[in-house]
């Protein structure tokens, strides 16, 4: 099958969260299963040219009542050669920093005009490599467009034959941009409404592209549920309701050529669920790091995470409302955070460091201590506000780390609850998000570390024995695709 991937990042090339890694490694595993996989993606002014290959020919995109000239260059990917990835290069649209916008610009307002060009840009390199693809694969509210494009332009000219199929990684994430706009996008003023585009007297590129697609997917089956409620829906659930027949939910794999604890080259000690004991050689090197107590019998719990609201940091850090301080206080425990984000929250991270001797922060990220502080804990905090996936409760649970977790989204569907009779269960689970909730989960699961290290033992080692690869998920993909052109194309 002839795949192509529309998606604005991609590893190793340009990330701003997990889209970039599920993107790259979706296509790598397609590949390797014998399948035609392409990625088409912007060449932001990071992406160094030199490093290149640059195609013979400029590229005429329709766009905005006119023509966009654009180079196009290719690259393999760097895991995978078969695995090409085509970068169109507009110094207009993306010669600058920031993949959406940057700091002082979180959102660039010209963001329509920009991702028209990737969506229009698709359809146009086809043509240019000679390529028509099965099915375009679009991901998140910046590829969206191309899905409207499908289905009431291209699918009337040679793509009459390609399916067309969305991926919600975030639907927290819209796409949402003023009415003025829509002329960005080239096309009949006509679709303003009848493509979905309109909301709210705006644009909303998300809407759209849920509109248009034949087959729409969310990364994990609870949330492919949670999105069609008015509680998860943000604003879209009703019409995600109406598509329900069409809505799939597929749990991303992992990177096990990263997230491997027996290989993982970030570890001062590698260990499996056979050596689990090896794993306290971890522990000592984080709290060393960390400048915790070294203490094997005091239990760690680990939090790696972007300092936002999605992720439940108000209820752990809030001044006079987070439960931090109290736990840390209350509980013989530790807890060492990587993460950053929200200022207010960086420093009151800093504040609580300053107040608790046994709570250990690092402000910012490094990819070294992420894997240790997953690999030398003994719990990991993740009390998600929502989440489509996650990834850190797998890689967790895949280091003998036992999550504590919120019941949504994707958590729900990889973790196991406590149950304290039998010691069944990988993790502890809460379900309504309140600094009480955090805090008696927490105190829970202390409570089994010090008078029920069978029962840990026993989830530690069902954690590390579950699988969460990649093909799994590929053939369901795979399924995805075949029912997505059946639909788009009557075949």
């Amino acid at each position: 099958m002839k795949i192509l991937m529309v998606s604005a990042e991609a590893v190793p090339f340009a990330k701003t969260g997990g889209l970039a890694d599920a993107v790259s490694a979706l296509a790598i595993t397609l590949t390797n299963m014998g399948h035609d996989v392409k990625i088409v993606m912007p060449r932001y002014y990071k992406i160094d040219r030199n490093k290149l290959k640059l195609l013979d020919g400029p590229m005429g995109i329709p766009v905005g009542g006119g023509e966009a000239w654009t180079a196009v260059y290719e690259a393999s990917m760097p895991q995978e050669e078969k695995l090409k990835v085509y970068f169109i290069d507009h110094e207009q649209a993306f010669g600058r920093d920031g993949v959406y916008g940057t700091p002082s610009e979180t959102d660039f307002h010209d963001n329509p005009f920009r991702f028209s060009i990737l969506c229009h840009g698709a359809f146009q390199l086809s043509r240019k490599l000679g390529w028509i693809p099965d099915i375009i694969h679009c991901h998140d509210w910046s590829a969206s467009p191309a899905l409207v494009f499908l289905k009431h332009i291209y699918r009337y000219q040679e793509f009459n034959k390609t399916g067309g199929v969305l991926t919600i990684h975030n639907l927290g994430y819209q796409g949402q941009y003023s009415k003025e706009s829509f002329a960005s996008f080239g096309i009949d003023w006509g679709l303003y409404y009848g493509a979905g585009f309109e909301h709210h007297g705006g644009i909303n590129l998300l809407q759209a592209g849920i509109s248009s697609a034949d087959m729409i997917t969310t990364v994990s089956p609870t949330y492919a549920r949670e999105i069609q409620t008015a509680e998860g829906g943000f604003g879209l659930d009703g019409l995600l309701r109406v598509r329900s027949d069409v809505v799939r939910g597929i749990l991303n794999g992992v990177d096990l050529r990263s997230w491997d604890p027996a290989t993982d080259k970030r570890l001062p000690k590698n260990y499996s669920f056979k050596t689990i004991k090896d794993k306290a050689v971890n522990k000592k090197t984080l709290q060393e790091k960390m400048g915790l107590e070294v203490n094997p019998d005091i239990p760690v719990f680990g939090i790696v995470t972007r300092l936002a609201d999605q992720k439940g940091i108000a209820e752990l850090f809030a001044p006079t409302y987070g439960c931090m301080y109290n736990m840390c206080s209350n509980l013989k425990i530790q807890v060492a955070v990587l993460g950053s984000g929200e200022a207010w929250c960086e420093n009151e991270i800093r504040t609580l460091e300053s107040k608790l001797p046994n709570f250990k922060a690092y402000i910012g990220y490094d990819e070294n201590l992420s894997h240790l502080i997953e690999a030398g804990s003994d719990f990991f905090i993740m009390p998600s506000r929502y989440e489509p996936c996650g990834l850190n409760q797998i890689y967790s649970l895949l280091y003998g780390t036992l999550p504590i977790v919120r019941k949504t989204g994707g958590l729900a569907d990889t973790v196991e609850n406590y149950n304290e009779q039998t010691g069944e269960g990988t993790g502890f689970m809460f379900d309504q998000l309140t600094p009480d909730a955090i805090y008696n989960t927490v105190g829970w699961a202390t409570y089994a570390y010090y008078n029920k290290k069978d029962h840990i033992l026993k989830m530690q080692k069902t954690g590390m024995a579950k699988t969460f690869t990649w093909d799994a998920s590929a053939k369901q993909y795979l399924d995805t695709y075949n029912e997505a052109i059946f639909r788009g194309c009557g075949k």
